[in-house]
Protein backbone atom coordinates (compact mmCIF):
# COMPACT_ATOMS: atom_id res chain seq x y z
CA UNK A 1 0.00 0.00 0.00
CA UNK A 2 1.27 3.67 -0.77
CA UNK A 3 2.05 5.73 1.77
CA UNK A 4 -0.12 9.09 1.77
CA UNK A 5 2.11 12.16 0.97
CA UNK A 6 -0.75 14.27 3.01
CA UNK A 7 0.80 14.48 6.21
CA UNK A 8 -1.00 16.32 9.35
CA UNK A 9 0.70 19.51 8.80
CA UNK A 10 0.22 19.71 4.99
CA UNK A 11 -3.78 19.54 5.81
CA UNK A 12 -3.63 21.94 7.95
CA UNK A 13 -1.80 24.08 6.25
CA UNK A 14 -4.05 23.64 3.29
CA UNK A 15 -7.30 24.22 5.52
CA UNK A 16 -5.83 26.73 7.17
CA UNK A 17 -5.01 28.52 3.79
CA UNK A 18 -8.69 27.64 2.77
CA UNK A 19 -10.04 29.55 5.24
CA UNK A 20 -7.95 31.85 4.73
CA UNK A 21 -8.55 32.68 1.22
CA UNK A 22 -12.34 32.27 2.02
CA UNK A 23 -12.49 35.49 3.55
CA UNK A 24 -9.97 37.14 1.31
CA UNK A 25 -11.01 36.22 -1.81
CA UNK A 26 -14.74 37.19 -0.37
CA UNK A 27 -13.48 40.92 -0.89
CA UNK A 28 -11.27 40.86 -3.24
CA UNK A 29 -14.01 40.84 -6.79
CA UNK A 30 -15.49 43.75 -4.63
CA UNK A 31 -12.32 45.77 -3.87
CA UNK A 32 -12.17 47.97 -7.00
CA UNK A 33 -15.38 49.17 -6.08
CA UNK A 34 -14.93 49.77 -2.47
CA UNK A 35 -11.64 51.55 -3.36
CA UNK A 36 -13.37 53.91 -5.74
CA UNK A 37 -15.92 55.26 -3.28
CA UNK A 38 -13.52 56.14 -1.23
CA UNK A 39 -11.78 58.26 -4.13
CA UNK A 40 -9.13 55.78 -5.65
CA UNK A 41 -8.54 56.49 -9.46
CA UNK A 42 -7.38 53.71 -11.93
CA UNK A 43 -3.81 54.85 -11.19
CA UNK A 44 -4.21 54.84 -7.22
CA UNK A 45 -5.57 51.38 -7.45
CA UNK A 46 -2.59 50.26 -9.55
CA UNK A 47 0.29 52.16 -6.75
CA UNK A 48 -2.21 50.59 -4.09
CA UNK A 49 -2.28 47.17 -4.94
CA UNK A 50 1.32 47.47 -5.99
CA UNK A 51 2.77 48.91 -2.81
CA UNK A 52 1.04 45.96 -0.83
CA UNK A 53 2.59 43.38 -2.85
CA UNK A 54 5.76 45.16 -2.32
CA UNK A 55 5.68 45.18 1.07
CA UNK A 56 4.63 41.53 1.16
CA UNK A 57 7.44 40.20 -1.11
CA UNK A 58 10.10 42.67 0.99
CA UNK A 59 8.59 41.17 4.25
CA UNK A 60 8.38 37.44 2.75
CA UNK A 61 12.36 37.74 2.27
CA UNK A 62 13.29 38.93 5.72
CA UNK A 63 10.65 36.88 7.80
CA UNK A 64 11.51 33.85 5.94
CA UNK A 65 15.45 34.64 6.55
CA UNK A 66 14.24 34.94 10.45
CA UNK A 67 12.76 31.39 10.19
CA UNK A 68 15.54 29.79 8.65
CA UNK A 69 18.08 31.67 12.14
CA UNK A 70 15.34 30.63 14.21
CA UNK A 71 14.65 27.01 13.25
CA UNK A 72 11.08 27.51 13.76
CA UNK A 73 8.19 27.86 11.23
CA UNK A 74 5.29 27.88 13.08
CA UNK A 75 4.91 31.34 15.11
CA UNK A 76 5.79 33.10 11.59
CA UNK A 77 2.87 31.26 10.30
CA UNK A 78 0.79 32.01 13.04
CA UNK A 79 1.10 35.28 13.66
CA UNK A 80 1.06 36.01 9.74
CA UNK A 81 -2.42 34.99 9.28
CA UNK A 82 -3.47 36.39 12.47
CA UNK A 83 -2.45 39.80 10.76
CA UNK A 84 -3.97 39.15 7.35
CA UNK A 85 -7.52 37.69 9.49
CA UNK A 86 -7.54 41.48 11.31
CA UNK A 87 -6.84 43.43 8.89
CA UNK A 88 -9.32 42.57 6.37
CA UNK A 89 -12.70 43.38 8.30
CA UNK A 90 -11.09 46.74 9.85
CA UNK A 91 -10.88 48.01 6.25
CA UNK A 92 -14.39 49.72 6.94
CA UNK A 93 -13.79 51.37 9.86
CA UNK A 94 -12.63 54.86 8.53
CA UNK A 95 -13.72 55.49 4.62
CA UNK A 96 -10.49 57.70 4.01
CA UNK A 97 -7.22 56.56 1.76
CA UNK A 98 -4.30 56.75 4.06
CA UNK A 99 -6.35 54.16 6.65
CA UNK A 100 -7.60 52.20 3.70
CA UNK A 101 -3.44 52.05 2.69
CA UNK A 102 -2.64 51.17 5.77
CA UNK A 103 -5.18 48.27 6.76
CA UNK A 104 -4.12 46.59 3.19
CA UNK A 105 -0.25 47.23 4.53
CA UNK A 106 -0.92 45.20 7.47
CA UNK A 107 -2.87 42.18 5.46
CA UNK A 108 -0.22 41.93 2.89
CA UNK A 109 2.55 42.32 5.93
CA UNK A 110 0.80 39.16 7.24
CA UNK A 111 1.08 37.31 4.33
CA UNK A 112 4.83 38.29 4.20
CA UNK A 113 5.84 37.14 7.45
CA UNK A 114 4.04 33.58 6.62
CA UNK A 115 4.12 32.33 3.15
CA UNK A 116 8.27 32.02 3.40
CA UNK A 117 7.73 29.67 6.43
CA UNK A 118 4.53 28.08 5.62
CA UNK A 119 5.92 26.92 1.81
CA UNK A 120 9.01 26.02 3.75
CA UNK A 121 7.37 24.06 5.88
CA UNK A 122 5.30 22.49 3.15
CA UNK A 123 8.95 21.65 1.38
CA UNK A 124 10.40 20.13 4.50
CA UNK A 125 7.11 17.38 5.10
CA UNK A 126 7.62 16.32 1.25
CA UNK A 127 10.15 14.33 -0.42
CA UNK A 128 11.60 15.44 -3.84
CA UNK A 129 9.44 12.53 -5.90
CA UNK A 130 5.90 14.13 -4.94
CA UNK A 131 6.68 18.08 -4.09
CA UNK A 132 4.73 18.95 -7.31
CA UNK A 133 1.84 16.80 -5.57
CA UNK A 134 2.34 18.54 -2.33
CA UNK A 135 2.16 22.50 -3.49
CA UNK A 136 -0.59 21.17 -6.23
CA UNK A 137 -3.12 20.08 -3.07
CA UNK A 138 -2.17 23.17 -1.54
CA UNK A 139 -2.84 25.79 -3.74
CA UNK A 140 -5.97 23.33 -4.97
CA UNK A 141 -7.31 23.65 -1.14
CA UNK A 142 -6.09 27.49 -1.13
CA UNK A 143 -8.20 28.20 -4.23
CA UNK A 144 -11.28 26.41 -3.55
CA UNK A 145 -11.46 29.16 -0.15
CA UNK A 146 -10.72 31.35 -3.23
CA UNK A 147 -13.74 30.30 -5.09
CA UNK A 148 -16.19 30.12 -1.91
CA UNK A 149 -15.50 33.51 -1.44
CA UNK A 150 -16.33 35.42 -4.32
CA UNK A 151 -19.57 33.47 -4.75
CA UNK A 152 -20.43 34.64 -1.33
CA UNK A 153 -19.87 38.02 -2.11
CA UNK A 154 -22.15 36.94 -5.34
CA UNK A 155 -24.89 36.23 -3.18
CA UNK A 156 -24.80 39.70 -1.33
CA UNK A 157 -24.65 41.76 -4.36
CA UNK A 158 -27.47 39.88 -6.19
CA UNK A 159 -29.46 40.02 -3.37
CA UNK A 160 -28.41 43.42 -1.86
CA UNK A 161 -26.82 45.13 -4.74
CA UNK A 162 -23.76 46.75 -4.88
CA UNK A 163 -24.88 50.08 -2.88
CA UNK A 164 -24.01 48.79 0.62
CA UNK A 165 -20.68 46.50 0.53
CA UNK A 166 -19.62 46.77 4.26
CA UNK A 167 -21.58 43.80 5.66
CA UNK A 168 -19.27 41.22 3.45
CA UNK A 169 -16.02 42.77 5.44
CA UNK A 170 -17.52 41.44 8.96
CA UNK A 171 -18.42 37.96 7.40
CA UNK A 172 -14.96 37.89 6.76
CA UNK A 173 -13.90 37.57 10.00
CA UNK A 174 -15.37 34.44 10.41
CA UNK A 175 -13.13 32.41 8.29
CA UNK A 176 -10.43 34.19 9.26
CA UNK A 177 -10.79 33.25 12.42
CA UNK A 178 -11.14 29.51 12.46
CA UNK A 179 -7.90 29.77 10.16
CA UNK A 180 -6.28 31.37 13.51
CA UNK A 181 -7.70 28.76 15.56
CA UNK A 182 -6.25 26.02 12.85
CA UNK A 183 -2.85 27.32 13.30
CA UNK A 184 -2.76 25.85 16.55
CA UNK A 185 -2.90 22.57 15.70
CA UNK A 186 0.39 22.65 13.37
CA UNK A 187 2.80 20.93 14.79
CA UNK A 188 6.66 22.52 15.21
CA UNK A 189 9.03 19.86 12.62
CA UNK A 190 12.37 21.02 13.02
CA UNK A 191 14.16 22.51 15.79
CA UNK A 192 18.38 22.89 14.91
CA UNK A 193 18.42 26.79 13.63
CA UNK A 194 20.52 26.64 10.76
CA UNK A 195 21.86 29.58 7.90
CA UNK A 196 24.76 30.94 6.45
CA UNK A 197 23.96 34.03 5.90
CA UNK A 198 25.20 36.62 8.71
CA UNK A 199 22.66 39.25 10.41
CA UNK A 200 20.53 41.53 7.78
CA UNK A 201 17.60 44.31 8.35
CA UNK A 202 14.52 44.44 6.60
CA UNK A 203 16.13 45.90 2.75
CA UNK A 204 18.39 42.62 3.06
CA UNK A 205 16.46 40.69 0.57
CA UNK A 206 19.35 39.92 -2.04
CA UNK A 207 21.29 37.76 0.80
CA UNK A 208 20.49 34.47 -0.47
CA UNK A 209 21.39 35.55 -3.41
CA UNK A 210 24.88 35.25 -2.81
CA UNK A 211 24.96 31.56 -1.90
CA UNK A 212 22.17 30.61 -4.03
CA UNK A 213 22.42 27.88 -6.71
CA UNK A 214 23.09 28.96 -10.65
CA UNK A 215 19.80 27.84 -11.53
CA UNK A 216 18.04 29.26 -8.36
CA UNK A 217 19.64 32.71 -9.86
CA UNK A 218 18.62 31.89 -13.33
CA UNK A 219 14.88 30.70 -12.78
CA UNK A 220 14.32 33.87 -10.42
CA UNK A 221 16.17 35.92 -13.16
CA UNK A 222 14.11 34.75 -15.68
CA UNK A 223 10.40 35.27 -14.31
CA UNK A 224 11.61 38.52 -12.78
CA UNK A 225 10.99 40.04 -16.30
CA UNK A 226 7.97 38.68 -16.21
CA UNK A 227 7.40 40.22 -13.06
CA UNK A 228 8.32 44.04 -13.70
CA UNK A 229 5.01 43.89 -16.42
CA UNK A 230 2.74 41.54 -14.55
CA UNK A 231 0.21 43.47 -12.71
CA UNK A 232 -2.46 42.95 -10.29
CA UNK A 233 -5.43 40.60 -11.49
CA UNK A 234 -7.45 43.92 -10.41
CA UNK A 235 -6.76 45.14 -14.02
CA UNK A 236 -8.56 41.76 -15.49
CA UNK A 237 -11.62 42.90 -13.03
CA UNK A 238 -11.77 46.42 -14.65
CA UNK A 239 -11.27 44.96 -18.27
CA UNK A 240 -14.53 43.18 -17.25
CA UNK A 241 -16.03 47.22 -16.55
CA UNK A 242 -14.12 48.55 -19.27
CA UNK A 243 -16.15 46.21 -21.47
CA UNK A 244 -19.69 47.63 -20.30
CA UNK A 245 -20.50 44.17 -18.00
CA UNK A 246 -21.79 44.85 -14.23
CA UNK A 247 -20.12 43.76 -10.95
CA UNK A 248 -21.91 40.89 -10.86
CA UNK A 249 -20.07 39.73 -14.14
CA UNK A 250 -17.19 40.27 -12.91
CA UNK A 251 -17.60 38.68 -9.85
CA UNK A 252 -19.05 35.63 -12.06
CA UNK A 253 -15.94 35.73 -14.09
CA UNK A 254 -13.64 35.34 -11.33
CA UNK A 255 -15.48 32.47 -9.72
CA UNK A 256 -14.94 30.78 -13.09
CA UNK A 257 -10.90 31.68 -13.24
CA UNK A 258 -11.02 30.35 -9.27
CA UNK A 259 -12.73 27.72 -10.13
CA UNK A 260 -10.48 26.25 -13.22
CA UNK A 261 -7.95 26.92 -10.78
CA UNK A 262 -9.56 24.63 -8.28
CA UNK A 263 -9.77 21.34 -11.20
CA UNK A 264 -6.37 21.94 -12.82
CA UNK A 265 -4.14 22.81 -10.05
CA UNK A 266 -3.75 19.43 -8.26
CA UNK A 267 -3.55 17.59 -11.42
CA UNK A 268 -0.92 20.05 -12.98
CA UNK A 269 0.87 19.41 -9.80
CA UNK A 270 1.57 15.50 -10.81
CA UNK A 271 1.93 16.47 -14.05
CA UNK A 272 4.67 18.20 -13.46
CA UNK A 273 5.89 15.86 -11.02
CA UNK A 274 6.37 13.59 -14.57
CA UNK A 275 7.13 15.64 -17.11
CA UNK A 276 9.47 18.34 -15.44
CA UNK A 277 8.75 21.90 -13.38
CA UNK A 278 10.12 23.54 -16.81
CA UNK A 279 7.82 22.06 -19.12
CA UNK A 280 4.71 22.66 -16.53
CA UNK A 281 5.84 26.35 -15.87
CA UNK A 282 6.72 27.41 -19.95
CA UNK A 283 2.96 26.09 -20.81
CA UNK A 284 1.83 28.32 -18.22
CA UNK A 285 3.10 31.34 -19.08
CA UNK A 286 2.27 30.33 -22.73
CA UNK A 287 -1.26 30.31 -21.73
CA UNK A 288 -0.79 33.74 -19.86
CA UNK A 289 0.38 35.54 -23.17
CA UNK A 290 -2.82 33.79 -24.79
CA UNK A 291 -5.29 35.24 -22.11
CA UNK A 292 -3.49 38.80 -22.26
CA UNK A 293 -3.42 39.04 -26.08
CA UNK A 294 -6.87 38.41 -25.83
CA UNK A 295 -7.54 41.36 -23.72
CA UNK A 296 -5.69 43.50 -25.84
CA UNK A 297 -7.92 42.37 -28.70
CA UNK A 298 -10.97 43.30 -26.78
CA UNK A 299 -9.44 47.20 -26.01
CA UNK A 300 -8.36 47.47 -29.93
CA UNK A 301 -11.03 45.67 -32.04
CA UNK A 302 -14.71 46.48 -30.84
CA UNK A 303 -17.02 43.72 -31.36
CA UNK A 304 -20.53 42.92 -30.10
CA UNK A 305 -21.16 42.33 -26.21
CA UNK A 306 -22.05 39.00 -27.08
CA UNK A 307 -18.61 38.15 -28.16
CA UNK A 308 -16.81 39.94 -25.84
CA UNK A 309 -18.42 38.16 -23.16
CA UNK A 310 -17.67 35.09 -24.96
CA UNK A 311 -14.07 35.92 -25.42
CA UNK A 312 -14.09 37.00 -21.76
CA UNK A 313 -15.18 33.77 -20.79
CA UNK A 314 -12.26 32.14 -22.44
CA UNK A 315 -9.70 34.64 -21.21
CA UNK A 316 -11.02 34.37 -17.19
CA UNK A 317 -11.12 30.22 -17.65
CA UNK A 318 -7.83 29.87 -19.45
CA UNK A 319 -6.16 32.17 -16.84
CA UNK A 320 -6.97 29.63 -14.44
CA UNK A 321 -5.10 27.44 -16.19
CA UNK A 322 -2.08 29.32 -16.41
CA UNK A 323 -2.14 30.10 -12.65
CA UNK A 324 -2.69 26.21 -11.93
CA UNK A 325 0.17 25.48 -14.21
CA UNK A 326 2.69 28.29 -12.89
CA UNK A 327 1.97 29.26 -9.24
CA UNK A 328 2.60 25.96 -7.25
CA UNK A 329 4.97 24.42 -9.90
CA UNK A 330 7.02 27.25 -9.59
CA UNK A 331 7.61 26.88 -6.05
CA UNK A 332 8.41 23.57 -6.11
CA UNK A 333 10.93 23.99 -9.05
CA UNK A 334 12.54 26.16 -7.36
CA UNK A 335 12.23 23.97 -3.60
CA UNK A 336 14.48 22.14 -5.27
CA UNK A 337 17.55 23.83 -6.18
CA UNK A 338 18.12 24.64 -2.37
CA UNK A 339 19.42 23.30 0.58
CA UNK A 340 16.22 22.54 3.12
CA UNK A 341 18.02 24.49 5.78
CA UNK A 342 17.64 27.47 3.34
CA UNK A 343 14.53 26.75 1.77
CA UNK A 344 12.32 29.91 3.55
CA UNK A 345 14.62 32.21 2.91
CA UNK A 346 14.46 31.10 -0.98
CA UNK A 347 11.03 31.05 -0.92
CA UNK A 348 11.12 34.51 0.54
CA UNK A 349 13.51 36.14 -2.08
CA UNK A 350 11.80 34.70 -4.58
CA UNK A 351 8.30 36.01 -3.33
CA UNK A 352 10.03 39.41 -2.88
CA UNK A 353 11.59 39.98 -6.43
CA UNK A 354 7.96 38.63 -7.66
CA UNK A 355 6.13 41.50 -5.21
CA UNK A 356 8.55 44.15 -5.67
CA UNK A 357 7.49 43.78 -10.03
CA UNK A 358 4.11 43.71 -8.92
CA UNK A 359 4.72 47.22 -7.52
CA UNK A 360 6.47 48.49 -10.76
CA UNK A 361 3.59 46.84 -13.31
CA UNK A 362 0.93 48.08 -11.44
CA UNK A 363 2.49 50.83 -11.35
CA UNK A 364 2.45 51.08 -15.05
CA UNK A 365 -1.11 49.89 -15.70
CA UNK A 366 -2.23 52.29 -13.29
CA UNK A 367 -0.44 55.05 -15.71
CA UNK A 368 -1.23 53.61 -18.96
CA UNK A 369 -5.11 52.97 -18.04
CA UNK A 370 -5.63 56.45 -17.06
CA UNK A 371 -4.59 56.68 -21.12
CA UNK A 372 -8.35 55.11 -22.03
CA UNK A 373 -8.41 52.49 -24.53
CA UNK A 374 -5.15 52.85 -25.83
CA UNK A 375 -3.24 52.94 -22.91
CA UNK A 376 -5.38 49.86 -21.04
CA UNK A 377 -4.96 47.69 -24.51
CA UNK A 378 -1.07 48.44 -25.01
CA UNK A 379 -0.34 47.95 -20.92
CA UNK A 380 -2.31 44.46 -21.67
CA UNK A 381 0.17 43.54 -24.94
CA UNK A 382 3.17 44.23 -23.10
CA UNK A 383 2.74 42.16 -20.22
CA UNK A 384 1.97 39.40 -23.16
CA UNK A 385 5.13 40.33 -24.58
CA UNK A 386 7.12 39.64 -21.01
CA UNK A 387 5.83 36.85 -20.75
CA UNK A 388 7.03 35.26 -24.45
CA UNK A 389 10.05 37.18 -23.25
CA UNK A 390 10.47 34.93 -20.01
CA UNK A 391 9.82 31.94 -21.94
CA UNK A 392 12.57 32.31 -24.04
CA UNK A 393 14.71 32.93 -20.90
CA UNK A 394 13.37 30.00 -19.26
CA UNK A 395 13.62 27.70 -22.15
CA UNK A 396 17.84 28.05 -21.80
CA UNK A 397 17.56 26.29 -18.21
CA UNK A 398 18.24 23.19 -17.69
CA UNK A 399 16.26 21.64 -15.08
CA UNK A 400 18.16 19.86 -12.33
CA UNK A 401 21.35 21.49 -13.77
Amino acid sequence: MTKSFLTRNIILLSLISLFNDLAGEMLYPILPLYLESVGFSVLWIGLLEGMAEAISGISKSYFGKLSDRSGKRVPFIRIGYAMSAFSKPMLILFRFAPYVLFMRTVDRLGKGVRTGARDALLSDESAPENRGKVFGFHRAMDTLGAVLGPTVALAWLLTQGDKNLEPVFWFAAIPGAAGIILTFLIREQRKEPKIKTGNGGFFSFFSYWKIAKPEYKKIVAALGVFFLLNSSDVFLLLLVKKMGFGTSTAVLLYILYNCTYVIVSYPAGRLADKIGMKKMLLSGLSIFALVYVIGGFLFFFSQPAQINLVLLIAAFALYGIYAACSDGVAKAWLSKTCEKSDSAQAMGLFSGVQSLGALAASSIAGLLWTFDTAGAGTSLLLTAGAALFSILLLRRIREGA
